[in-house]
Parts: C-alpha cells; sequence; structure tokens
C-alpha cells in the first residue's frame, strides 16, 4: 500500500508526538517492557529521547503539504536512515541479549516506517524527474 506524502507525515508526527508523551512522562512503563532497568540514567535519557521525538513531530507535520523538492526529499531520506539504523541497532542488541523480545514490536514499527518513507520518495522522484 502506497501513502501519500502527506498522510505519512501526519501519521508520523502523531507517532512521534505520542512517543514523546510515552517517554517523557512514562519511561518506567516503556524500559521494562524491553527488559531494561528503570534507574535515574535511563530516566534521563528517556527525556532527552522525548524532545527528540516531540522534534520529529513538529518537523514531520510542518511539511506535510510540502511538493517534491530537495527538502522532502532530504527529510525523507533522514527518516528512512533513521528509522532503519534503529531497528538494526534494537535487532543487535536483542541478539546480543542486552534487550528483551518487547524491542521487536520498535523494530518492526521502525521498518515499516522507512519503508513508507522509502516509497513515499521514490514515488516523489519518479514524480520530479517526469514533470
Amino acid at each position: 500500500m502506497q501513502l501519500s506524502f502527506r498522510t505519512l507525515s501526519t501519521c508520523t508526527a502523531v507517532l512521534c508526538l505520542l512517543l514523546s508523551l510515552l517517554w517523557g512522562l512514562a519511561p518506567q512503563w516503556l524500559l521494562p517492557f524491553w527488559d531494561i532497568e528503570f534507574s535515574l540514567a535511563a530516566q534521563l535519557v528517556a527525556r532527552r529521547i522525548a524532545v527528540l521525538f516531540a522534534t520529529f513531530s513538529v518537523i514531520s507535520y510542518l511539511v506535510r503539504n510540502s511538493p517534491p523538492c530537495a527538502t522532502r526529499n532530504a527529510l525523507s531520506l533522514g527518516f528512512v536512515v533513521g528509522c532503519w539504523g534503529l531497528a538494526v541497532l534494537g535487532f543487535g542488541e536483542w541478539l546480543n541479549g542486552n534487550v528483551g523480545p518487547g524491542i521487536l514490536l520498535a523494530v518492526g514499527l521502525e521498518l515499516a516506517l522507512g519503508l513508507a518513507f522509502f516509497q513515499t520518495r521514490r514515488v516523489s522522484v519518479e514524480l520530479e524527474t517526469a514533470g
């Protein structure tokens, strides 16, 4: 299924906003889901991650109406690299026994989101070169 850039960006903005709220307000729930002990250090990192997710939420929301252009292409590729990089890291940490199987939900979501941005970017580039 091919999503429009607008739909994908809007969904990404909502997802990142929810993740920002969860990481900022309830890291004690998320960390045990991945079999990671809740600590002051983990809480500090979780709050910082929350701000990054809030940033991605704002960016995704504000570019949702952008026409195919170099900036939109760069943002899409950035999301592809970020999502797939996180998926590889998460899967590697699971294989090494550093996290529990709960991480596989995040890995699957990261792979799917990266693929969606990759496909949307590919369609945008094809439209640009055809026009």
